[in-house]
């Protein structure tokens, strides 16, 4: 199986979010897909199979579960594709039947993903000690993705952040991740940090899945429809963000292809 490693929301290898991108051929199983994923051990590896033109099925796996929706890894498959075709446009669509139309615009790729809601709600005192928070100055959810998003008052806070991993696993057993998240008064928008112990590695370097709820809710706080983000991780990475009609969102990025090779299988 044709396999490629590719860092995603950067334009230097090593930087933003290596994602695994598997080509399929012919069908394997739901366990494979799992067993490669914690083979290759990256926060995410996407199953790509050629169905018509420019469709393609994609699927979605972290080294311990199935994914519904992963940015980066869209990124690093479309940014393969593009490079071994000649098609300008590609059509993903993912197990849940969520159509992502994937666009070469130069060096950068634009992708067409939902846009969710966020509701209201609360979060413990341990987690907050876990996560080494003392202040939020609100706490949302997103049911569609399992995340709880906190914002907080400073860039340079969250930039600081070590969380207690451990412990912060068993302060919740019910969602998939946290989002830390802070406006930003430098040339992006806001920033933001992925911890998601419950469902893959202790933190996702650059997440575009959570920009399908975090998009909308600083345009309606910095009243824009396009933005720029920050990720903050040790490996940083960055994206733009434009809410568009019919309740969409564009990602545009760049990518990096670090690896190409076989998988035996």
């Amino acid at each position: 199986m044709k396999t490629y490693i590719v860092d995603s929301f950067t334009n230097t290898a090593f930087k933003g979010n290596p994602a695994g991108v598997c080509i399929v051929t012919t069908l394997i199983s739901d366990e494979k897909m799992q067993a490669i994923a914690a083979e290759l051990n990256l926060s995410e590896t996407a199953f790509v199979q050629h169905i018509s033109n420019n469709n393609y099925s994609i699927r979605y796996f972290s080294p311990i579960m199935e994914i519904p929706l992963c940015g980066h890894a869209t990124l690093a498959s479309a940014k393969i594709i593009f490079e071994n075709t000649s098609v300008e446009e590609i059509h993903f669509t993912t197990f849940q039947n969520i159509e992502l139309v994937t666009k070469k615009e130069g060096e950068k790729i634009s992708m067409v993903f939902p846009v969710y809601e966020t509701t209201k709600a609360t979060v413990s005192k341990e987690l907050l000690t876990a996560l080494g928070i003392s202040e939020i100055n609100n706490c949302v959810y997103n049911k569609e993705t399992n995340i709880l998003l906190l914002e907080i008052s400073s860039t340079s806070a969250l930039a600081k952040l070590t969380p207690d991993f451990e412990a912060l696993v068993k302060t919740n057993n019910s969602i998939n991740g946290v989002l830390v998240t802070s406006s930003s008064t430098s040339e992006y928008d806001f920033h933001s940090r992925y911890f998601w112990p419950w469902s893959g590695s202790n933190e996702d370097p650059v997440t575009g899945a959570t920009h399908t709820f975090l998009a909308k809710y600083w345009s309606e706080k910095l009243n824009k429809t396009a933005m720029k983000s920050f990720q903050a991780s040790q490996r940083t990475g960055a994206m733009e963000v434009e809410l568009i009609e019919n309740n969409q969102l564009i990602i545009k990025g760049e990518a990096v292809i670090v690896f190409k090779g076989e998988l035996c299988i």
